[in-house]
């Protein structure tokens, strides 16, 4: 811990005075450092960070909130400390508000310059102007060498059917493209940043399905949001098997259940 906190008080100009853990950061270690100046920062590691600032950057480009990229070198990105530590209960009219600003910042084709990873699992951004074709290649169809014998042959049979099963060419928005609880600072009712971003071009209903797969947003946060595409509802599980697959390869076969749920064929319960 105290060689992150020393780099990253050098990497904004400064002398280390204090240093703490962070809670969340399963995939990089997150520390709160105070200097000897009195100035406070977030100091963190990750698999890309320039490429990670780049992410917060765009984000906050678009009018949506995120922490101000302070510092950054090839190992350690340095962050505005934000006011936070209240979970979204009484948040979610705010982060609906929010989310609905970064999505409409837009882009040219679905996918982001650079590939990114979580951790040992990479991300594949490749640029294309199919969106089923993108989300089988680069989202479902990297996973399958991954993955136990069933599984695999379910998610390339799913793969296979997305012509038919999502839009061709849905509106492109800037997706934070890793929206969870845990990713969302929050403080006073409102939501004051959104951090460790995943961030591409695609479908806005693939950070709603995100979001819905780990918490349970209400009518507080869709009536902010605004209204849904027909449909919605068959395509949730099918963006939810994205991440439901990263947690499978990252942290083991709990998660093999979930994987398999979103497989399903539209509209059915079995």
């Amino acid at each position: 811990m105290r060689g992150l906190a020393e780099r990253g008080a050098a990497l904004l100009g400064g002398l280390l005075r204090h240093a703490e853990r962070v809670s969340g950061g399963d995939l990089s270690q997150i520390l709160r450092v105070t200097l000897e100046d009195g100035r406070q920062a977030i100091v963190k590691t990750g698999s890309h960070p320039k490429i990670e600032a780049a992410m917060l950057r765009a984000i906050a480009a678009s009018g949506a909130p995120a922490p101000s990229v302070l510092a950054v070198s090839d190992e350690v990105l340095a962050l505005e400390l934000l006011p936070g530590g209240e979970g979204l209960g009484g948040a979610w009219a705010s982060l609906g508000h929010a989310l609905a600003t970064l999505h409409a910042a837009s882009g040219a084709r679905y996918g982001w310059p650079e590939d990114y990873a979580f951790g040992p699992v990479a991300i594949e951004n490749g640029w294309s102007d199919d969106w089923p074709r993108f989300w089988a290649a680069r989202r479902l169809l990297t996973h399958v060498a991954h993955l136990p014998a069933a599984l695999a042959r379910r998610v390339e049979a799913l793969a296979a059917a997305l012509p038919d099963r999502l839009p061709a060419q849905p509106r492109l928005a800037l997706l934070h493209g890793d929206l969870w609880g845990g990713n969302i600072v929050a403080a006073g009712g409102r939501v004051s940043g959104f951090i460790d971003p995943a961030c591409y071009y695609g479908d806005a209903e693939v950070d709603l399905a995100m979001l819905s797969l780990f918490d349970q947003p209400g009518a507080p946060f869709f009536d902010a949001y605004g209204p849904l595409e027909p449909g919605h509802e068959d395509r949730r599980p099918i963006y939810m098997l994205w991440p439901a697959l990263v947690h499978l390869r990252l942290f083991g076969g709990a998660y093999r259940p979930m994987a398999s749920a979103c497989c399903r064929p539209a509209g059915s319960k079995s």
